[in-house]
C-alpha cells in the first residue's frame, strides 16, 4: 500500500510529495464523493496546473462541489503565504549573484495574475535588494510602461542595478516587439545614470524568459 502523504512527508521529505499529495495534506479532507487523495487529483485535473489551482477565483471554485468558505480560504492562506516566503526570502538574501535567483520570487508574485503588470527588483551597488516593486499596471494583453518613471525611482532608491519583470496572462513567456522595444529604452535610459539593466524576465504560466539568457542585455 502507499504510503499516506503526512507519512510520506515525515520519512521521506516535503519534496519527495507530489503536487496532489501536498495538496492533500492541506485541503485535509475530501467531498462526499471522493477521499481526500482522489478530489485533490481532481481540482488538479479540474484547473490543469497547481498554479491554477491556488489561483482560480471564487467565481471558477463555485463550479466545484466540495469547496466551501473553509476550503477556499485554506488554498487562498496556502497560496498567499508562498508568496510571502519568496519576498521574505528574496528580501533577506546578502545579494543576487545570478538574476536567476529572483526567478521563483517573480513567478509567485506574477504568473497567477490576471492583468499585464511591470515589476522592477531595485538592487544596491552589491545586488543586494533595495526593493521589489510593482510600477505599471495594465489590460489583459499589455502594459503601458514608462522609461522615466523606472529612472526616478531607481534614483531615489540610491540604486545600482536593477531586474525587470512583466507576466504575459496568456500563459506564453516569449517576447513581443514591444517588450524589446521597451527593455532596449529602459536600459538605454539607466546607462545615462550608471545603472545596470541585469535581466528582463517574462513571467508565463509554468515558463519564462529571460532576455540575459538569450544574450539580449
Amino acid at each position: 500500500m502507499d504510503e499516506k502523504p503526512r507519512e510520506k512527508l515525515l520519512t521521506k521529505g516535503a519534496a519527495a510529495l507530489t503536487d496532489s499529495e501536498l495538496l492533500a495534506i492541506f485541503l485535509r479532507t475530501g467531498n462526499p464523493e471522493m477521499p481526500v487523495m482522489e478530489f485533490a487529483r481532481h481540482l488538479l485535473s479540474h484547473f490543469g496546473s497547481l498554479n491554477a489551482v491556488m489561483s482560480a477565483t471564487q467565481e471558477q471554485y463555485s463550479t466545484v462541489k466540495g469547496i466551501g468558505q473553509s476550503k477556499l480560504c485554506q488554498i487562498y492562506a496556502i497560496a498567499e503565504l508562498g508568496k510571502r516566503f519568496y519576498q521574505e526570502k528574496l528580501l533577506c538574501q546578502e545579494t543576487i549573484s545570478d538574476p536567476a535567483e529572483a526567478y521563483h520570487y517573480l513567478t509567485t508574485q506574477l504568473a497567477h495574475l490576471e492583468r499585464e503588470v511591470f515589476q522592477v527588483i531595485f538592487l544596491d551597488n552589491r545586488h543586494r535588494v533595495l526593493q521589489a516593486k510593482i510600477m505599471f499596471q495594465g489590460t489583459i494583453n499589455s502594459v503601458e510602461v514608462h522609461p522615466r518613471e523606472i529612472v526616478k525611482e531607481a534614483l531615489s532608491q540610491n540604486a545600482a542595478a536593477m531586474i525587470l519583470a512583466h507576466n504575459h496572462p496568456s500563459g506564453i513567456s516569449e517576447p513581443s516587439a514591444a517588450d524589446k522595444n521597451i527593455t532596449q529604452r529602459i536600459q538605454k535610459a539607466c546607462r545615462l545614470f550608471d545603472i545596470s539593466v541585469l535581466d528582463h524576465f517574462v513571467i508565463g504560466k509554468g515558463e519564462f524568459f529571460s532576455f540575459a539568457q538569450r544574450g539580449w542585455l
